[in-house]
């Protein structure tokens, strides 16, 4: 899917102020999406357990259930582009809410184990076309000089989306009289917990069917009076609509479809800028950020802390992202991008280092009152220095630092190795925190460390720089 126009007047054209509640509206509509993303990707940390205990299933085949949701993710987000391009923006949103409601039914009343696993991959892909559709959609509706702070709402949604589907879970569980298979509604905790989805995606549906078509869409389909109905709905009649039709026509002429053969250099397969985001995004996932999302619950168990406490603490590192995420939007403007992956970096290193000691101390299903207290606060903070670096700036720093011509297909490649190092933590993390918690948490730290060098010798800082100044 093409982005929308960059053109030299761009910054010019604004809302006019009765316009901008609806815009923001539609923006946030389109941000539903995002929250999902952020629901369902979390909502399975408080079935972890559930799903081992009612499945008698080993940690290998419980890691394969929560992660096989991410094989969805890479289908879904690899093809959203082209399906909304067929299609629409406003379809594909509503054929991602379908696949949300549909997998929150089956994943609340599955028949077996494979079943299950099945309706988790029917939600990752729904999750992967939400994660491309709607930051496309914000920035092909959204006036030009608001675009910046309205393509916040994605990311603002989806890490809202991960804190309520963790304050979900914690209600439910002490509506169950805290036990995560206790009977509730007709079903167990869990499955209710995984159920509950039905209710974001239905509005998600909804909504979808009160906000417009894309312009940009709509003019390639030849629907150019729908087009100009739609820009001055959002930026308003009195804006020059011939000049912004124009606008946006001779910057999708401009657009350069690249392939993956664009991407390729003479040495060691990719280009260097490619490998730079690839790397970007891998060490974004590797040093263990989605262990605090999908297992927190089972990791707190793990070392003696009771389920309904658990969860509490799983939501609150939720509301720690949310506030991380804020920081980084206020200062990666400001401060700059590279500056902020460091100290992220830095950061997160020190707090993985002091989990990796607190758990040194684990003994069975217990930790000493002292080391399970550093614990705690040490996962908190480190939730929070990557929410007010790594978790914001790799997308800022990958819609900026790869040249006009390659952009779209080498942020392809690199949200690719993103899914497949999301995948790789989060499928193997059971089986490595039954080996040795500790060390596992000394591989995050390494990771942490290990970006530091990374990011001073080969990222470049985009803060301040025009994209074809990227070029």
């Amino acid at each position: 899917m093409t982005s929308t126009a960059r053109g030299s007047g761009t910054a010019n054209h604004a809302a006019h102020p009765e316009h901008l509640g609806h815009v923001i509206f539609i923006t946030a509509a389109a941000a539903m999406g995002g929250f999902l993303f952020g629901y369902d990707s979390s909502v399975i940390n408080g079935a972890v357990e559930a799903i081992r205990d009612r499945y008698n299933i080993g940690s290998a085949a419980l890691a394969q259930v929560v992660a096989i949701a991410l094989i969805g993710c890479a289908i879904g987000a690899a093809t959203a582009g082209r399906i909304a391009d067929r299609i629409g923006r406003i379809r594909c949103m509503q054929i991602a809410a379908v696949l949300f409601l549909i997998s929150a039914v089956g994943s609340a009343l599955p028949f077996a184990l494979w079943d299950l696993a099945f309706w988790r991959i029917i939600g990752g892909f729904a999750i992967g076309m939400a994660s491309v559709i709607g930051p496309a959609y914000i920035a092909e509706v959204a006036p030009p000089a608001y675009r910046g702070r309205l393509a916040s709402f994605q990311q603002a949604a989806i890490v809202l989306g991960i804190a309520i589907s963790q304050l979900v879970n914690w209600g439910i569980l002490n509506a169950a009289n805290g036990d995560q298979r206790g009977s509730l509604l007709g079903l167990e905790a869990w499955q209710v917990m995984l159920g509950v989805m039905v209710i974001p995606a239905a509005i998600y549906g909804l909504l979808s069917f009160a906000i417009p078509e894309s312009p940009r869409y709509l003019l390639t389909v030849g629907r150019d009076k729908e087009a100009r109905a739609v820009l001055a709905d959002v930026e308003g009649k009195e804006s020059d609509l011939d000049a912004r039709v124009d606008e946006i026509r001779t910057a999708m002429h401009r657009d350069h479809k690249a392939s993956f053969r664009d991407l390729l250099g003479p040495r060691f397969g990719f280009l260097p800028i490619v490998w730079i985001g690839i790397g970007l995004s891998a060490f974004q996932q590797l040093v263990g950020i989605n262990v605090a999302f999908y297992y927190s619950s089972t990791l707190w168990q793990s070392v003696g802390i009771d389920p309904s406490s658990s969860f509490f603490y799983s939501f609150t590192t939720s509301i720690v992202n949310i506030i991380g995420t804020v920081i980084a939007m206020i200062f990666v403007d400001r401060i700059g991008r590279k500056p902020l992956a460091l100290i992220g970096s830095s950061g997160m290193a020190v707090a993985l280092a002091l989990e990796a000691w607190a758990f040194s101390y684990r003994h069975g299903d217990t930790l000493p009152n002292a080391q399970g207290t550093v614990a705690l606060i040490a996962a908190h903070t480190f939730v929070l220095f990557f929410a007010l670096s790594w978790g914001v700036v790799v997308w800022v720093f990958l819609g900026e630092m790869f040249p006009n011509r390659i952009r779209a297909a080498a942020l392809g490649v690199a949200a690719s190795a993103q899914w497949i190092a999301n995948w790789a933590i989060t499928a193997s993390f059971p089986s490595l925190a039954d080996w040795n918690l500790s060390a596992t948490y000394v591989i995050y730290c390494c990771f942490a460390i290990l970006s530091i060098p990374f990011v001073l010798k080969f990222v470049r800082e985009t803060r301040g720089k025009t994209l074809e100044e990227m070029g």
